[in-house]
């Protein structure tokens, strides 16, 4: 068995999904971690996790009908295969997960309790932790589509299971107008979190030109909105990235996101507030070491899918890809949305896997509205585009500049390593290989 069959028949077994933090025990201990480095890495005390893994065995053992500890847990399981009644009894608890959960078609985050959400234990254990921290700045970066509020739905569930108050911000829907002036964009986020929380707007009683907006903001945030609630408040900013199109507001906004996580250290009041900044693209604009928010809090960054994960998600779709897992892998390189896309349709029976990956890269392909996206934004940044199509060419990578490498990095486009770049799927090299480009 390999340890996500592991986990799969752990699942099905008790009919429910395992705690974040047995799955970490599981997964963790497969790899031949102590206990010792498992509680270094996750941040849980030592003793808890023994606890926690001791219930653990024993409800193994008994799923399993073999004696189960740490020190056999992985001799013991890895050199024997899943019986026939216990794939047909993990097929089954999938199945009925998926009749209660009706198909969704990617794009939007995965919903609550959606058996189509793939669990990142250790990254999301680690959020959770953070955002219970007094005066705490989470710092979510991923590419487009990769899941990052999918984990932002998680993390403020959890935050509310906590007793916190949450507001979520998307610099997406704030308008150009806003944006061209510090003042406004400041009123239009004090505006928009006072509206989340219920609290009548009182912009006008905080405001003082004198002091300016950015003092003014912040004794709104401290004195009004963590004055008037009595929890702690997790703030979510998300698509930061829009903030780097405005160099001006940018240089002057991020910092104070820097000075109230510093200012929380002396200041019981914004001790009450968490900041979870999500962005998809590296900052370019010049801030100081010690102004900006990018250097401070917790750091996450989220990982493309295994083979065995879309194994796994595949089966929660009721497919069986057992035999080619590695053919959807080698195609979109085990990006998030583009794994659950190409499930999706398989599901719906309105495509092979054969003639899916045969049109992928074409305009009749099931990704066809994905990648125009990109070919449209590279034709605005020619040496974007210019760079891109270097890598293409390329077998073995090529090394481009740092800034411009960083941008298509950041985009999904290339991985880099040893400062040589290549493209992050094959997806990618048949599409932009196309003469028409560039």
């Amino acid at each position: 068995m390999t340890i996500d069959e592991v986990v799969q028949l752990t699942r099905a077994r008790s009919q429910k999904d395992l705690h974040p933090v047995q799955e970490i025990i599981l997964r963790q201990v497969w790899e031949g971690k102590t206990y010792t480095s498992i509680a270094s890495a996750s941040h849980y005390g030592e003793h808890y996790l023994r606890n926690i893994a001791s219930g653990l065995w024993q409800s193994l053992s008994e799923i399993l009908q073999t004696p189960i500890s740490k020190s056999n847990f992985r001799s013991s399981l890895e050199s024997r295969s899943l019986r026939v009644e216990e794939r047909e009894f993990i097929q089954e608890f999938l199945r009925s997960q998926c009749l209660v959960t009706p198909l969704e078609f990617p794009g939007s985050p995965v919903p609550l309790g959606s058996p189509f959400y793939i669990n990142h234990p250790l990254i999301e254990e680690l959020a959770y932790r953070e955002i219970a921290k007094p005066g705490s700045v989470l710092r979510i970066k991923a590419p487009r589509k990769m899941g990052k509020s999918s984990l932002l739905l998680r993390i403020l569930d959890r935050a509310n299971s906590l007793g916190c108050r949450t507001v979520s911000l998307d610099f997406q829907q704030a308008e150009e107008a806003v944006l061209d002036n510090l003042d406004k964009f400041l009123r239009w986020f004090c505006a928009n979190i006072s509206r989340h929380l219920e609290l009548p707007p009182l912009l006008d009683d905080y405001w003082d030109e004198d002091m300016g907006s950015k003092v003014s903001c912040t004794i709104y945030l401290q004195q009004y909105i963590l004055a008037e609630i009595s929890s702690p408040l997790v703030l979510a900013l998300n698509e930061v990235n829009r903030i780097f199109e405005y160099p001006k507001i940018a240089r002057e906004f991020l910092p104070l996101l820097r000075s109230w996580h510093e200012e929380a250290k002396r200041i019981k009041t914004l001790e009450k507030l968490r900041l979870i900044v999500l962005h998809s693209t590296e900052i370019y604009i010049p801030l100081k070491l010690n102004e900006s928010p990018f250097n401070v809090g917790l750091p996450l960054q989220l990982p493309y899918f295994t083979e065995e994960q879309i194994l796994a998600l595949a089966q929660r779709h009721g497919l069986d890809l057992t035999d080619s897992p590695d053919r959807l892998m080698a195609m979109v390189g085990g990006h998030p949305y583009l794994v659950r896309l190409a499930l999706y349709h398989l599901c719906q029976n309105s495509v092979t896997l054969d003639r899916l990956l045969q049109e992928a890269p074409t305009m009749a392909g099931i990704y066809k509205d994905y990648l125009r996206s990109f070919w449209v934004t590279l034709q605005e940044y020619p040496e974007l585009a210019f760079a891109l199509k270097q890598v293409v060419k390329s077998e073995r990578g090529v090394e481009l500049d740092p800034i411009v490498a960083s941008k298509l990095v950041s985009m999904g486009l290339i991985h880099i390593d040893n400062n040589r770049c290549t493209l992050s799927c094959e997806l990618y090299r048949l599409y932009f290989g196309s003469p028409n480009f560039i």
